[in-house]
C-alpha cells in the first residue's frame, strides 16, 4: 500500500478543534434549552391575576344590580317618578252673565241678603237667557216648570254691591234641562257667594206630563 492511500490521522490541532466545536455545539444546545424553559414562564407571569382593587369582577356587579344588592353606602336607584296629573277641566261655556244690583229691600234683620232672594236673582237671570231663545222655549203646548234647585251659600252678600250671575249647562236630556248657575262679586269674579243647579222639566200644557225639549232649546244650549 501507498502512502497516499493510507488513512488520514488527526492532528493534535484537528482533534483540539473537534473538541472545541463539540463544546460549542454542546454550549448552544444548552442556551436553546433554557430558553424554551423560560418561554413558559414569562407568559405564565403575563396571565397572572391582577392586583385586587376592592371592586367586584363585571358578571357580579350586574348581578348584585340587578337583584338590588351591594355594598351598603353606595347608590340606590332611582325612584320612580310620579304619574303625570291629569289637567284640570276647563270651564263650561256660560249661557248668559247677568249683573245685578243689590237693593235694599233685598237685607233681611243680619244686614245681609235674604237665601230666599237668591232665588229670585237666578231666576231673573233665567228669564233673560229665555228671551234670547226663540219663542223663549215654549209654546201653547209645551213650558217649562222648575223641578228641583239646589243653592250653595258661600258667603253673604252685603249692600251696597253688584253681582254677576252665570248661567250653563250641566246636563241636556230628552225633556229636561240642568241650569247650573254662580252668583259672583261683579268686580271680583274671584269671590262667590253662592252656587249650584236648577233642573227645568218641559211639560204638556193639557195633561202635565213630560214633554220632548224643544228644539229651539237644545240648539240653544249646544251652539
Amino acid at each position: 500500500m501507498s502512502e497516499n492511500d493510507k488513512p488520514a490521522q488527526d492532528t493534535p490541532a484537528d482533534t483540539a478543534a473537534s473538541d472545541d466545536g463539540n463544546a460549542a455545539d454542546t454550549g448552544a444546545a444548552k442556551k436553546a434549552t433554557k430558553a424554551v424553559r423560560k418561554k413558559p414562564r414569562k407568559a405564565a407571569a403575563k396571565k397572572a391575576p391582577a392586583k385586587s382593587t376592592g371592586e367586584a369582577p363585571a358578571g357580579k356587579q350586574k348581578k348584585a344590580a340587578a337583584t338590588g344588592s351591594g355594598t351598603p353606602g353606595r347608590s340606590k336607584p332611582a325612584a320612580l317618578a310620579a304619574p303625570p296629573q291629569a289637567a284640570p277641566p276647563e270651564p263650561p261655556q256660560p249661557l248668559i252673565r247677568v249683573p245685578m244690583p243689590v237693593r235694599w229691600r233685598d237685607l233681611d234683620a243680619f244686614n245681609h241678603v235674604n237665601n230666599s232672594k237668591y232665588l229670585s236673582y237666578l231666576e231673573e237671570a233665567r228669564l233673560h237667557w229665555m228671551m234670547t231663545v226663540p219663542g223663549m222655549g215654549m209654546d201653547d203646548h209645551v213650558a217649562p216648570v222648575v223641578a228641583a234647585a239646589q243653592l250653595n251659600y258661600r258667603r253673604p252678600i252685603t249692600w251696597p254691591s253688584q253681582v254677576l250671575i252665570e248661567l250653563f249647562v250641566e246636563r241636556l236630556g230628552n225633556t229636561s234641562l240642568t241650569v247650573g248657575h254662580q252668583i259672583v262679586d261683579a268686580k271680583d269674579a274671584g269671590v262667590m257667594y253662592c252656587d249650584g243647579h236648577v233642573v227645568m222639566v218641559w211639560i204638556d200644557r193639557d195633561s202635565g206630563a213630560a214633554a220632548a225639549l224643544p228644539e229651539a232649546v237644545r240648539e240653544a244650549c249646544t251652539a
